[in-house]
């Protein structure tokens, strides 16, 4: 097989055709494609010759290059489950929660810097859901945890959407630098699938106040603190 031969002369292994496909071993074996060659450079051909099968073969377990996508940013955060620093409950004071999981975030973001900027373009299960923090679950844990330590629905929400929007441009930021493609942020509106949301009550109760359009009075915000920090430390330098 021409694709097996090429992974040979590459000194890459050729996968055991013995091995049974899953979702979850295609999903990897994008992940892994994707960290090394680039997201551009993904195609089932390519992925069927990394796995040592047709690329017909893929498609029983991935509809399409969309789904897979989207597989592969399920796969990205769910590694946060595997990180034993990163708490779903806060034990420690909603401080301490937060920073474990933007450092949780950010690992993500540097062990992958190819494939990290799929967060932001590819469509989530709720649009108004933001990156880095697509996922309905954390989000639920997110929003859990700020509630569990006396936070009101409208301060969840505004922390919610000002850490995000924190671990979104520096993350992204960062990973350009480290061979990331950059493209524009896809947060096309669209009714919500209610599926996703069966086992998120918390996400879903808050769902018209996360929907809401604050993007200008944030950004406005976001300036206004940026150009305080900044007229601080001219201050303080004595110019």
């Amino acid at each position: 097989m021409p694709d097996a031969d090429l992974l040979a002369v590459q000194g890459r292994e050729v996968p055991s055709a013995r091995i049974p496909l899953s979702r979850e071993r295609i999903l990897t074996a994008a992940l892994d494609f994707i960290d090394a060659e680039g997201v551009s450079a993904l195609t089932m051909r390519k992925l069927g010759g990394v796995l040592g099968v047709e690329a017909m073969s893929l498609y029983r377990y991935v509809p399409g290059r969309e789904d897979l996508l989207d597989g592969v940013v399920d796969t990205l955060v769910s590694q946060l489950d595997l990180d034993e620093d990163v708490l779903s409950t806060p034990e420690h004071g909603w401080q301490d929660f937060l920073q474990r999981m933007a450092h949780g975030v950010r690992r993500v973001a540097i062990a992958h810097p190819k494939a990290f900027p799929l967060v932001a373009s590819t469509p989530p299960e709720a649009p108004w859901l933001r990156p880095p923090l697509r996922s309905i679950r954390w989000v639920e844990k997110f929003l859990s945890g700020l509630l569990s330590e006396g936070f009101s629905d409208e301060q969840a929400v505004a922390v919610y959407r000002a850490f995000t929007g924190f671990l979104l441009g520096n993350l992204l930021l960062e990973v350009s630098h480290r061979g990331g493609a950059v493209g524009p942020l896809d947060l096309v509106e669209e009714e919500v699938p209610q599926r996703g949301l069966r086992d998120a009550p918390v996400v879903e109760r808050l769902g018209p106040l996360l929907s809401q359009d604050e993007s200008l009075r944030e950004f406005e915000e976001s300036l206004e603190s940026l150009i305080d920090r900044i007229t601080q430390q001219v201050s303080s330098s004595g110019a």
